[in-house]
């Protein structure tokens, strides 16, 4: 019937096997890549975006900061497992400012992984041509350490690494 021949067309999906441990394929490094720390999202209004996040989804939401060395006003959203973090232009400038000239509505921006030792990451990555947007580390929204990697090395999408 139907149900028989659905099931033998049916696509597979190939799986790991259970004798490799996922982990036997990670190469070695001097480095670990740690937990999500944040989400960023460039917004064109910065006030409705605080105001969605706190008064109509009920999040806990920072206060505005200026990091004018980044060219951006930053808030933070607190999630329960991670943060959003909301940018905003400061100065024409900014690169959220030719972000938004792009994306007019705003949308995602970056992402940002923590890491136990950005410099050597640093090095590791530069070694196997992943392209750093800094020649050094510049210190972040969280006063620590940030470096980003080139969107094109990373599928299309601006990766921040953070000192955890």
């Amino acid at each position: 019937g139907l149900l028989s021949r659905w099931q033998t067309s049916a696509p597979t999906i190939p799986t790991l096997s259970s004798s490799k441990s996922f982990s036997q394929n990670i190469p070695s490094c001097l480095w670990k890549l740690g937990r999500l720390n944040h989400v960023a999202i460039a917004v064109p209004d910065l006030k409705k975006a605080q105001s969605l996040y706190k008064d109509v989804l009920g999040a806990q939401v920072s206060e505005t900061v200026a990091l004018p060395e980044h060219g951006v006003y930053t808030v933070f959203v607190e999630l329960g497992n991670t943060k959003l973090e909301l940018l905003h232009p400061l100065g024409e400038k900014s690169p959220i400012a030719s972000f938004l000239q792009k994306n007019k509505t705003g949308g995602m921006h970056h992402i940002c992984i923590e890491v136990d030792d950005i410099k050597a990451a640093m090095t590791e990555l530069k070694k196997k041509n992943i392209r750093i947007l800094s020649e050094e580390p510049k210190i972040g929204a969280h006063g620590k350490p940030v470096i980003f990697l080139h969107p094109k090395d990373c599928h299309g999408v601006l990766v921040e690494l953070e000192q955890a």
